[in-house]
């Protein structure tokens, strides 16, 4: 009687348990079927996802060429910027000129005699292109390497005392001298030449000791020069 009794329950349980197994299997795959359209719906948006990053990385690509295209571009305005400049500079260097005389205005003036030598400082600039001549010092300094036309005129009133003299030189070497002592009337000397000058050389008139010279509003006294050309 026990025996059939536990076989009976057995079984009960054996139907139990396939009966839950069909129930879950038919929730399952009622669950499949609601989550079916969803899964579909997230394939769409994965592809359009891929489709998406393909075409952004193709316009990452083509940004990337057009950017190195501009900085090319941008590289090649920038050199030929720097060698305008740099022609722009060399033109005006090689423009270079200025005329100078020793007094900017006045009935007369004497400059001299001195114990020694003094550099002259030609105050009344009428040109100076390119500023190489200081008219505070009275000294010209060559801005490029070149060759360098100069001229000195000198005036003086005849004095047996004073010749009327000075002298060019370049940085401290004499180059030439410009001379006349004559006792009556109005002497003048002159002389000039061309100098072969490096950049920032230095070219500069000197007053003979014991010599005298004169100028006044008709400029007679003079310092000029220009370049002639670079190298």
């Amino acid at each position: 009687m026990e025996t059939i009794l536990v076989f009976s329950v057995l079984l009960l349980a054996c139907s139990i348990s396939a009966a839950q197994t069909a129930e879950d299997e038919v929730i399952l795959k009622k669950k499949i079927a609601l989550l079916q359209p969803f899964a579909s719906d997230m394939e769409a948006v994965l592809t359009g996802i891929v489709t998406s990053l393909a075409v952004q990385k193709e316009q990452i690509t083509l940004l990337q060429k057009e950017n190195q295209e501009q900085e090319a571009k941008l590289k090649k305005v920038e050199t030929q910027k720097t060698e305008i400049e740099q022609l722009k500079q060399r033109l005006q260097a090689r423009q270079v000129a200025f005329s100078a005389s020793l007094v900017e205005h006045g009935g007369g003036t004497y400059t001299g005699p001195f114990n020694t030598e003094t550099t002259l400082i030609f105050k009344r600039v009428v040109t100076n292109i390119g500023n190489a001549y200081n008219p505070y010092t009275g000294i010209f300094t060559a801005p490029v390497r070149g060759v360098y036309n100069f001229e000195l005129t000198l005036h003086g009133h005849g004095d047996i005392a004073y010749p009327t003299a000075a002298r060019l030189f370049m940085n401290k070497e004499l180059i030439f001298t410009a001379w006349e002592h004559q006792t009556t009337h109005s002497p003048s000397a002159s002389n000039g030449g061309s100098l072969l000058l490096d950049a920032q050389d230095q070219v500069y008139v000197r007053l003979w000791a014991g010599a005298r010279i004169f100028d006044d509003d008709n400029h007679h006294t003079s310092f000029r020069g220009h370049l002639l050309f670079s190298m």
